[in-house]
């Protein structure tokens, strides 16, 4: 598989890198299985958190004999020091190495967290000292909410930028990533399968072929996806008239119900957590089971403060009927909960 540098960290990379989240979804010998044929396959930049359960644990297993010849990012959800160090220390263990090569502030969504993370006692203190003493080699920043990731990339403190980017989500290209590049970031495109809404991997990664200043992470869980994925790259082939216009009707499919997950229909005054109840579809397709339930019981609960006065729906960059959304996720939700039930909830 051909390399690319992940823009001013000089770090050389997979046109694609593994992500970390569905791997979660299979057991340990099967996910580490999973890894290392990622890595045979010429895979050599892999993406997890300390938040994806035990993902961090199966990529430290896999990769532990190859460390020299790989790529190693993972995340903090702190945004103060003395988390991150916590955090960090967590994330060397299960990883089974000495240091990271890039260290990522997650999900960075409002001007409050970027505050935090840059303020005295902020996480970004604890990146710095830890780049210093060689736990880290890079540090970066995931984000998304455009305007946000904008004011993150304009700090110039950050080397790298993790933001959504596929055939539907494809504004960033148009200001975000010119800004990223201005200022020499290498750029990690998360979701380049829609976080599982979308299903034709063709158009897909013929889409992100054609933005080469991307690096995507494409997140899966056996070896089929990724031996397919792997194949659109030794033999791309640009997209045809036809191509586009699949993708086109599949954008105007989901136009009414895909949410980009910008948060600008935030605060809800009554309380309602709406871009992660929101997240619920997509988190099905991507979680265990048991970690679907943990992450959407609690903004579920909050639906039901919800009494569709409209101002979320008046405020959607991309018009989403969220009222109707929320509700239909909702009974979604409960459906699944049955489902659980009934299936003894054994992963």
């Amino acid at each position: 598989m051909k390399k690319k540098q992940l823009g001013r960290t000089g770090l050389i990379v997979s046109e694609i890198g593994l992500g970390g989240i569905p791997i979660t979804r299979v057991e340990v010998p099967e996910g580490v299985d999973i890894i290392r044929h990622c890595f045979e396959l010429g895979v050599n930049f892999f993406d997890t958190a300390r938040f994806y359960g035990d993902s961090e644990l199966k990529i430290g297993a896999a990769l532990e004999p190859v460390r020299d010849k790989v790529v190693v990012a993972t995340k903090t959800i702190a945004r103060d020091a003395a988390g991150v160090n916590e955090q960090l220390e967590d994330s060397l263990r299960d990883l089974k190495t000495d240091h990271i090569d890039l260290y990522q502030a997650h999900n960075i969504a409002t001007k409050e967290d970027l505050d935090r993370v840059m303020g005295p006692g902020g996480a970004y203190e604890a990146f710095r000292l830890a780049k210093e003493q060689g736990r880290i080699s890079h540090i970066g920043v995931t984000s998304h909410n455009p305007d946000i990731a904008l004011q993150a990339c304009k700090t110039g403190l950050f080397e790298t930028l993790q933001f959504p980017f596929n055939f539907v989500e494809h504004d960033p290209a148009d200001k975000l990533f010119k800004v990223a590049q201005e200022m020499g970031m290498g750029i990690i495109g998360m979701k380049p399968l829609g976080g599982g809404q979308l299903e034709r991997a063709d158009l897909c990664f013929g889409f992100l072929q054609g933005h080469g200043q991307v690096v995507p992470i494409a997140g899966i869980q056996s070896k089929e996806e990724i031996e397919e994925i792997v194949s659109l790259y030794r033999s791309p082939r640009p997209l045809s008239r036809e191509d586009w216009k699949e993708i086109e009707k599949i954008r105007q499919e989901l136009g009414d119900s895909f949410c980009h997950r910008c948060g600008y229909c935030m605060p809800c005054e009554q309380g309602v957590i709406i871009p992660r109840i929101l997240l619920f579809r997509s988190q099905m397709k991507r979680f265990p089971r048991a970690m679907v339930v943990s992450l959407a019981e609690a903004p579920m609960k909050t639906r039901e403060g919800c009494i569709a006065c409209g101002e979320c729906e008046d405020k959607c960059p991309y018009g989403l009927k969220i009222p109707e959304l929320i509700k239909e996720y909702r009974e979604l939700f409960l459906d699944f909960l049955k489902q659980d039930r009934s299936s003894g909830g054994t992963d």
